[in-house]
């Protein structure tokens, strides 16, 4: 089992950018799937988006088209560009590292083996 770090969260208002980044380290050959979730206080953890290892990526419908992951293999990062933020999307955001994912439920929590500890986002109207 991998390790996994997030950073790059912060303060900003509401229509700026952030940029969070998880970084993978220990057996991260075994990882199908990296994710991003996000939790309120007083909400349950959701899923943002993933990407796996073929490239392929998917986002919640609430950040489509505002959010983009990519990934640097040769750095074992996972990147979350946020553009156009709002007040909702403040949250703890937390990355997450499955091997066994199935790809019509990739935003499941369920699937997801290890996590990172969380980085906050507070988005100010």
């Amino acid at each position: 089992q991998g390790q996994l770090v997030e950073s790059g969260g912060g303060s900003v208002q509401a229509g700026g950018s952030l940029r969070l980044s998880c970084a993978a380290s220990g057996d991260t050959s075994s990882i199908a799937c990296i994710a991003w979730f996000r939790q309120a206080p007083g909400k349950q953890r959701e899923g943002v988006g993933a990407i796996c290892t073929n490239g392929r990526t998917a986002y919640a419908d609430s950040v489509q088209g505002r959010f983009t992951i990519s990934q640097d293999n040769a750095k074992n990062t996972v990147t979350l560009e946020m553009n156009s933020l709002k007040p909702d999307d403040t949250a703890m955001y937390y990355c997450a590292a499955g091997r066994y994912v199935q790809w019509l439920r990739v935003l499941f929590r369920g699937h997801y083996d290890y996590w990172g500890q969380g980085t906050q986002v507070t988005v100010s109207s």
